[in-house]
């Protein structure tokens, strides 16, 4: 099992957008830092980069997944937003002989917002391109430690885990969101022979969530997205 929850930390971190007013359609710079008792903070490399960062708007219908690359100090990178509203962004980062950690930002974008509200509704089945990709178990989720596994199934043949290639060491990168407290989970996978991605995670609380599952096939990273109740 591998995955991070949001938690608070000693360090601090500092989130500082370029320019500050953010604007829907057009690009910002994001520059992270990480200070402990005023002395920047080292990183391990974790699935072969320091800092992962999640995006992602208040009603989730919205998601990527950012690599912000270390800048003569503070992290930096590059986003653009597609519409105005509330965005969270989940900084996932791993100091140096220390433990996984996850800071949460809000930031808000400005301009033209999303025509209508979407409704929670449960789905276990995703199709990307040529691909079908089912949570098996998606409707038997409850709280506690739970296993997640998926079929990939491309026109009629299900794909193993050898027919994936690894995106940034791993099979596949997951992440769960909670609807309404936002409680945030980066999970990675595990070797299993009867699916091609399989992952154990320990989900806290009860609740409606978001799932995103990010594989790599024929050099395309393929992003899916499905909604469970737990």
């Amino acid at each position: 099992m591998n995955n991070h929850h949001e938690q608070h930390n000693e360090i601090d971190v500092d989130v500082i957008l370029d320019p500050q007013r953010v604007e829907a359609g057009r690009p910002v710079s994001i520059n992270i830092s990480l200070k402990q008792d005023n002395n920047a903070v080292s990183l391990d490399t974790v699935h072969e980069k320091k800092m992962h960062l999640l995006a992602v708007n208040d009603e989730l219908t919205w998601f990527d997944h950012l690599h912000p690359e270390e800048n003569k100090g503070p992290y930096l990178v590059e986003e653009t937003f597609p519409t105005a509203g509330k965005f969270l962004l989940f900084v996932d980062f791993k100091p140096q002989d220390g433990e996984p950690m996850v800071h949460k930002h809000e930031i808000h974008v400005v301009g033209d917002e999303l025509s209508e509200k979407i409704e929670f509704q449960p789905e276990i089945v995703a199709r990307e391109d040529d691909y079908i990709i089912t949570l098996v178990n998606g409707r038997e989720l409850n709280t506690g430690m739970q296993t997640l596994a998926f079929t990939v199934e491309k026109e009629g043949e299900m794909l193993g885990e050898k027919d994936l290639e690894k995106y940034l060491g791993a099979s596949a990168h997951i992440v769960m969101i909670e609807t309404k407290s936002k409680d945030f989970l980066h999970i990675h996978p595990v070797s299993n022979k009867k699916y091609p991605i399989y992952a154990e995670a320990h989900i806290e609380k009860a609740g409606n969530y978001r799932i995103w599952v990010q594989f790599k096939i024929s050099g395309k990273v393929h992003t899916v997205d499905f909604s469970v109740e737990v």
